[in-house]
């Protein structure tokens, strides 16, 4: 029995929401519910127009023997500055603040609700990017990477500091600890990342930039193209990665180790998300 068109559209905006960034052909709606395809675009339309009005994202159409429709999402100003703001609250929670002038953010990294919204977030900014993969450094990128890897539905490479059997050949470099100004060693299997790809580059705390400078170092390795960084939290001025490929969501300034205390204040994060000329004006309820 055929479903009726508004128990369709139910089905293909669930469809939709759960594969971010990926191309659906028509034909595969046209087959799931036997119905002709000027049909299955009418329905498409009225998904598009509601998601649109909502501030949900956007559902672009691409013609021809390989097309179909993918579905983008699209943050309006008020809810990506609520994102933003939830997590700069959990950061100024108290306790944070470790030995060396680390801060403490394993329990927002395995929060799955605010990394998903942050996800999306960092996703809205690059999504419009030609990016092959999501590259970070074990362990505690590896939340961030994949909430972005699985909003822009791309694979997460992910680069380690020691060599394990598993990994097959790899190719390792050294880089100096921007902390502690060790050499230290990262290293990335062979069969990870193809050579010439596209990286967007992820990390959760940016301290002395040496881990994210080793990243770079690496990724030439492989002849790839670094075309964005990003990164939770910072606590010194990166200058050597002020561009538009860098993106923090948040700095931490004023650290005093005796008390415990720090300030905490916006990134750039918002800013270029919003100044995006790339990224469509929502309405902002």
């Amino acid at each position: 029995m055929k479903l009726k068109r508004s128990e369709r559209i139910v089905v293909m905006t669930e469809y939709l929401l759960r594969n971010p960034n990926k191309l659906i052909p028509l034909t595969y709606f046209v087959s799931k519910f036997n119905q002709a395809k000027s049909s299955i675009s009418e329905d498409i339309h009225i998904i598009k127009t509601s998601f649109q009005e909502e501030s949900i994202g956007d559902i672009k159409t691409l013609s021809g023997v390989n097309g179909g429709v993918i579905f983008q999402p699209v943050l309006s100003p008020k809810v990506a500055t609520e994102i933003v703001d939830e997590f700069l609250e959990m950061l100024k929670a108290n306790d944070r603040l470790l030995a060396g002038g680390y801060v403490y953010m394993s329990d927002i990294l395995g929060n799955p609700s605010i990394m998903n919204k942050i996800g999306v977030l960092i996703s809205n900014i690059y999504q419009n990017k030609e990016i092959d993969a999501i590259v970070t450094v074990a362990s505690k990128g590896i939340p961030v990477a994949y909430a972005v890897a699985s909003v822009l539905n791309k694979p997460v490479v992910i680069i380690r500091k020691d060599n394990k059997v598993t990994e097959g050949t790899t190719l390792a470099i050294n880089f100096v600890s921007g902390s502690s100004r060790k050499i230290e060693t990262m290293a990335l299997s062979k069969k990870s990342l193809k050579e010439g790809s596209k990286v967007l580059l992820v990390d959760d705390f940016l301290r002395g930039g040496g881990i994210i400078t080793g990243m770079q170092t690496l990724m030439r390795e492989f002849d790839a193209e670094v075309v964005g960084i990003a990164v939770l939290s910072q606590c010194f001025n990166a200058e050597q990665f002020y561009d538009e490929r860098y993106t923090y969501l948040s700095k931490i300034t004023n650290i005093n180790e005796y008390t415990g205390e720090f300030e905490i204040e916006n990134g750039n994060a918002l800013e270029q998300l919003l100044n995006k000329d790339n990224i469509k004006e929502v309405r902002n309820e």
